[in-house]
Parts: structure tokens; sequence; C-alpha cells
């Protein structure tokens, strides 16, 4: 059976021969294709829609977006405010003689808040006039005495420094007078009851807070980036918490950011004749401004470069190239992005893993509206 071992050992030798040397005429004869003629293939086929050769190239889904001219309105978010308010204090001592108002009663300017009690300032009054005649007299007298030479230049002199000082102490007495009553410093309306009869004022004790609700003040924050679009004498409309719509003029812009917000403060002048608008109402404030060219992209394509600037991942040329942008308005369909060309292709999915220059396979999805 020797002859047996041999017959098999040719045939195992013949078949290793075959499919190491011959491995590509047994592969065609089967119908099978080959590596060489596989990548053949790839290269000579249209592939992908903007997809790279290179074999680093990463797959990214992009969507093609147009600037468009975007309303630029600011919008300001606030609170209205009393255009005055003034906390009326005493400026002397007494006891209060006077009924007090109650709280929402409309004053006039110059009308009566609290009345002190006098005590003993018209005698102190009457006293500094007394000294005064008795100084002036003095004076007189002096003053001949000292022309005809019988009385010493120093004298008159004192003498009238003495009718210069009670002058000053009837003045000082008028005046410890007129601050007995506390009067309203303009139209407006008692915001807390005025103090009460028989209470004891110091000086700087509160009388009164009178407001003045006409016109009222809308108080509003804007962003840094949208600052420069706000301008005093700028129409302004106003809605109030309640829904009610407002018009006014913006009167100031702040030059100074709020140092935790970094948001600028703006004041607009809203008119109130009727005094219903309320102090402290929450109130959102508009103002139009010129349009700018943006592109509403999703949130989620926004990424951040190496120095952590905002933007986005464009694919250029078939490389991703990364471009700042700023943030113009967030909206329920997107961000409103600016600073950015006309015409982009953005990178929508896995812009979170490419770098710039690198190699992309695109897949383009719906363009943004």
């Amino acid at each position: 059976m020797r002859w047996v071992s041999i017959v098999s050992a040719v045939v195992v030798g013949g078949v290793l021969y075959a499919s190491i040397m011959e491995r590509d005429r047994l592969l065609a004869i089967a119908g099978v294709e080959t590596e060489g003629e596989a990548a053949a293939d790839i290269d000579s086929s249209d592939g992908v829609i903007g997809a790279s050769t290179d074999a680093n190239a990463i797959s990214v889904v992009v969507q093609r977006s147009v600037a468009q001219d975007v309303d630029n309105t600011v919008v300001l978010r606030g609170r209205m405010e009393a255009e005055r308010r003034v906390e009326v204090m005493a400026e002397t001592m007494g006891r209060i003689i006077s009924e007090p108002l109650r709280r929402g009663a409309r004053v006039r300017a110059g009308q009566l808040l609290c009345e002190l009690d006098p005590g003993t300032r018209p005698a102190a009054l009457a006293e500094a006039e007394a000294r005064y005649r008795e100084a002036e007299a003095n004076a007189e007298a002096s003053e001949r005495l000292s022309e005809r030479g019988f009385t010493a230049e120093t004298t008159a002199i004192a003498n009238r420094a003495s009718l210069q000082a009670a002058q000053a102490l009837i003045e000082q007495a008028e005046l410890e007078l007129g601050r007995l009553k506390i009067l309203a410093p303009f139209d407006g309306q008692i915001e807390s009851d005025t103090a009460e009869f028989g209470a004891l004022l110091q000086p700087g004790s509160e009388c009164a807070t009178v407001i003045d609700l006409n016109p009222m003040k809308f108080v509003g924050f804007v962003t840094e980036r949208m600052v420069d679009f706000v301008e005093p004498g700028a129409p302004i409309s106003v809605r109030l918490i309640t829904g009610q719509e407002l018009e006014g003029e913006v009167t100031f812009v702040s030059f100074s950011a709020d140092p935790d917000t970094r948001t600028f403060r703006v004041d607009a002048s809203i008119p109130n004749p009727d005094r219903t608008i309320r102090d402290g109402l929450t109130a959102e404030g508009r103002i139009s401004a010129a349009g700018t060219p943006a592109h509403l992209v999703p949130q989620s394509a926004l990424t951040l470069d190496d120095a952590g600037r905002l933007g986005l991942q464009l694919a250029v040329d078939g490389a991703a190239q990364f471009a700042s942008a700023g943030v113009l308005r967030d909206t329920d369909e997107g961000i409103w992005l600016t600073d950015l060309p006309d015409e982009i292709d953005v990178i929508v999915t896995g812009q979170n893993f490419v770098v710039d220059g690198q190699p992309l396979a695109v897949t383009y999805t719906g363009p943004s509206e």
C-alpha cells in the first residue's frame, strides 16, 4: 500500500501549490473578486457626495445654510419703577401735632405732610430779635462816638460784629421754625401713612414716602452684544406682566456694565396719566433695530475651539474648519448666529470629533430654512 501514500502526498502538494501560488487564478475561476479589483472598483466609482478618499476621513453630516436678514429687535427684561420716590425726613426734633395722611392719598407740591410742635422756638426767635435791636442801637451809638473821637475805632467794629451775629441768630431761629412744617416735594401719592399724631420725630426720622407715578420708568437690562443697538431717544414698546401694552422712549443707557451679570441698565420713560401702572411690575421691553445677516442652526451644532471661542465646525473643500460666531438670538427652532460668511456648510453631526484640516466624508442633510 506504499503507492497509496505516495499518491496522497503528491495530491496534497498540488493543492497547496495551487492555493498559494495560483490563488488569484483560482478565485477568478470561482467568480470571487480579489482585493486589488475591489480597490480599483472603489477608485473608479463616484462614492458619497463630498466624500474624501483619504483613509483618515471622518464621516459627518452637514447642513448647508444661507444667511438671512433677521429683524434685530432688542429684548429687555426688567420692571416698572416710579419716576421719583422720596422718603421725606424731619430736619429737627419735635412731636407731631397734625393729623396723618393715609397711604394712597394724592398730594400736591408744597402740601403739608407733617407739622411739629414749635415748643420754645417762637421764644428763641423773639429773643434773637431783641438782641438784634440792642446790638443795632449799640452799633449806631459807637459809630457816632467814633466819628467824634470819643471812642476807639475797635469798639465800633466790635459793635458792628455783634449786630451781624444778632442778625444771624434771627435767621437761624426763622429757619428752625420753617422746619416745623414738612411739605410734599412734588405732586405724587403717599406710599405709606404719614407719621402719627403725637409721635416724636428726631432729625432724619421719616415723615412720609412720596412717589410720582407719572411718568413711570421702565428699567431693563441689555446684553453686551446688543447694547450698541440701543440709544437714548429710541422708541420702546413695553409689555407688562398683566398683558398691558405701553409705548415710551429710552432716556438712559448705562456706560458701565453690572459686574455680576455683564449687562447694561436701560431706562425708558412711559407716560402714565391715569396712574394705573404700579411701581415694581415685571415688564418686557422691545426696541427695534436694523436687521442683521444671520444663520439659523441647531443649538447642538455649537462647539468651542482650543481658545474657548464659541462657533461652528464647517466643511470647506472636504476638510473641517472652525469659524467663530456671535449669538444673536435663541429661538425654539434653533439659534441665530452672526459674524459668519453668507453661505456655509455646517457640520451638525460629528463636529465634536474633528479638528481644523481633518478630512471629511460628508453626507448632506436638508438645507436650513
